[in-house]
């Protein structure tokens, strides 16, 4: 058999895997050429030539820009990783800058005497604290941080840290009577968990304020 010649149809007639269509494969000169080039660069016999050593020097230039843009590729992501981290909080911080301006506002409204303050300056000086937490707030839920403060609501030991348990008058055992330290979450997550006072039971008055029997609450996370 010569080095172009091929294995017989076995008997199968064209077509004969079931489609009509289908049309016998004939192979080109230049088909035959091309696959002895490349029987011969498989076993590194591959004859020199000017088409050759230009199809390499092609594929090297290749190679090597996309190395480069590989690596460019790499510094501009570890760069933009960076200034990603720098300038992650900018629209949090911009936002607060408003909270920063009030209160500036209050301590200019108490002015720079050292003498007492007057009644008056006090009362600006409150409402102007009380616009500035308001403000505070929003701009941390607008950020999705909010404040976990959770007087009168049912212990959980995953948002609240139980600091003392106490009679709890009219609130029932379980339940949180005071927040020492208010909370906050950002999602999912917690911030920082609520401390509270936890109520052991509803105290009778004819037993000296002490906690109703078995009344004994878990706080533990």
């Amino acid at each position: 058999m010569s080095d172009h010649d091929y294995p017989p149809n076995n008997g199968q007639a064209p077509g004969a895997n079931g489609n009509d269509d289908d049309e016998a494969v004939t192979l080109t000169e230049d088909d035959l050429a091309v696959a002895d080039e490349i029987a011969a660069a498989s076993t590194g016999e591959a004859p020199k030539s000017e088409h050759n050593e230009k199809l390499i020097a092609d594929l090297n230039d290749r190679y090597l820009r996309l190395a480069a843009e590989l690596e460019n590729t790499r510094r501009r992501a570890e760069r933009e990783k960076a200034e990603a981290g720098r300038y992650a909080i900018a629209n949090f911080a911009r936002d607060l800058l408003g909270v920063a301006d009030n209160f500036e506002r209050a301590l200019h409204a108490a002015g720079n005497d050292e003498g007492p303050l007057s009644t008056e300056a006090l009362s600006g000086i409150v409402s102007g604290l009380r616009m500035t937490e308001k403000e505070l707030l929003s701009v941390l839920e607008r950020h999705g941080v909010k404040r976990i403060s959770p007087a009168g609501e049912k212990f959980d030991p995953n948002l609240h840290q139980a600091v003392a348990q106490i009679p709890g008058g009219k609130i029932a055992a379980g339940h949180v009577v005071d927040v020492a330290q208010p909370g906050f979450t950002i999602g999912e997550r917690v911030l920082r968990a609520a401390m509270v006072t936890v109520s052991s039971g509803i105290s009778d008055p004819s037993d000296d304020g002490e906690p109703e029997a078995g009344a004994h609450v878990d706080t533990s996370a």
